[in-house]
């Protein structure tokens, strides 16, 4: 069997589950998405498990919590909210809108998140009664495939149809490329190659495009708040989550400060200059990503530069002196390793992100530590990202938590400064079409062209 009856066969069985799936009411629709929620909830220590052993990236604490706490995150967002049928009535418009189903998602998986991406698409996917066919990372395809046998395994016990969610257990770019080309919509939470191949498949795609969070500390900061916060961001999972804090950009004045603070609660500072240089041409050797440091803990990073550290080190702090494309530590580190910077004035610490997010990073997500208003207005009229959080870790919660507005997701759109479609969080409103019931009004009121133009 070639490439393309391969994914012929996989596509027919899920036009064939969704068929019957899209006759479910909103109960029976919510007790199916719950079931994928749990079903990687009640497993998340092995998957975590497995996830490390397969990709060598990140850390199992991490993923354990990644995966549990997306699975309650994702539910506890969805449970309750219309899907099928009238969502909502617009009665001063005369509108009603109703909710439909897609058909079959196309959904591609990074290495980086091999079980909680799966997770959070399938969750979406079901929750508007369509059907998804993932394609994992190469290097994840093990625990990518167990994942969905355990929400198959769980979607099973509640009698829902077969091949509702379907994995390609031996992926390649071309059975991947097949897929986003023959089902109805793609998401692609790859690389920028694999992003860029769903959008020219010829099908609606939703792409996200590479992190790159500068984290801005406000004077009027409450740095005892801000800097764990900003360790945990950075080390969470061994950085390799594209929300996690990338640069932090201080108040020179407070400089010091906030760095003996950082010193003080695990992290390692590198200001040497050829130290410097050493971890520079460590990670990113000729300019480019050390894919092999990719995910690796402080301290191994460390070693592999000949940098002295503690083995329990959080994290590396770089001291860089120029923002943008004049030093590689401005781009995204995949690895926990944060770049400070110092600025005079608020303007300049924008400039600075800027500077940064114009070399990568452009149109995703940022964090600012600050208690004045006009300040962070300023930032997020002037800098071109989709999110900013206020005085929160970025690994957590620009995805969505509890403690924000943010929709909890896995796929975290970059709007057109990414190249991307959404610049919001991907969620189950995408995935569905909405029919729209237009009323007519007999006794509407039609205005003259004196009262329009006047």
């Amino acid at each position: 069997m070639n490439e393309v009856e391969f994914v012929s066969e996989i596509i027919e069985k899920a036009r064939k589950a969704q068929k019957e799936f899209e006759k479910y009411s909103q109960e029976q629709v919510d007790l199916v998405v719950r079931a994928v929620g749990k079903a990687v909830y009640d497993n998340g220590e092995e998957l975590a498990k497995m996830a490390v052993e397969e990709t060598k990236m990140g850390s199992y604490e991490d993923k354990v919590m990644k995966n549990k706490g997306k699975a309650m995150a994702v539910w506890n967002y969805l449970k309750g909210k219309k899907s099928v049928g009238v969502l909502e009535y617009l009665e001063d418009q005369g509108i009603a809108l109703v909710g439909k189903p897609i058909g079959v998602i196309g959904a591609v998986t990074p290495v980086t998140n091999p079980v909680m991406t799966p997770m959070h698409n399938a969750m979406i996917t079901l929750k508007g009664r369509n059907a998804i066919i993932v394609c994992p990372h190469p290097a994840a395809k093990k625990c990518g495939v167990k994942t969905i046998e355990y929400i198959n395994q769980y979607l099973k016990e509640l009698g829902a149809p077969e091949n509702l969610v379907q994995i390609v257990a031996e992926p390649s770019l071309e059975v991947s490329n097949l897929v986003m080309k023959m089902t109805d919509v793609c998401i692609s939470t790859g690389g920028p190659g694999m992003v860029k191949a769903a959008y020219s498949s010829g099908k609606p795609a939703f792409g996200v495009g590479p992190g790159n969070n500068q984290c801005l500390i406000d004077k009027d900061a409450d740095i005892d708040d801000a800097v764990p916060k900003i360790i945990r961001g950075r080390m969470y999972d061994n950085g390799v989550l594209c929300t996690c804090e990338q640069s932090v950009i201080c108040p020179e004045e407070k400089y010091d400060e906030i760095i003996s603070k950082f010193v003080a609660q695990g992290a390692h500072y590198v200001s040497d200059p050829a130290e410097v240089k050493s971890l520079r041409n460590t990670v990113f050797p000729g300019g480019a990503l050390n894919k092999a440091a990719v995910g690796l803990s402080a301290f191994k990073i460390a070693e592999l530069a000949g940098i002295k550290t503690d083995p329990a080190a959080k994290l590396l702090i770089v001291k860089v002196d120029e923002a943008g494309a004049s030093d590689v530590f401005c781009k995204e580190k995949l690895f926990p390793i944060l770049a400070a910077y110092r600025y005079k004035t608020w303007e300049d610490a924008v400039a600075i992100a800027n500077a940064n997010l114009e070399v990568e990073g452009k149109g995703h997500s940022m964090v600012m530590h600050s208690f004045t208003k006009k300040n962070i207005e300023y930032a997020a009229e002037n800098i071109c990202v989709s999110r900013f959080l206020v005085n929160g870790i970025g690994s957590s919660g620009l995805g969505g938590a509890y403690a924000n507005g943010l929709v909890p997701t896995g796929t975290l759109g970059c709007g057109s400064w990414g190249n991307n479609s959404l610049s919001g969080n991907l969620d189950f409103s995408h995935l569905i079409n909405i029919s729209r019931i237009a009323y007519t009004n007999a006794n509407a009121y039609v205005p003259t062209p004196e009262e329009i133009w006047g």
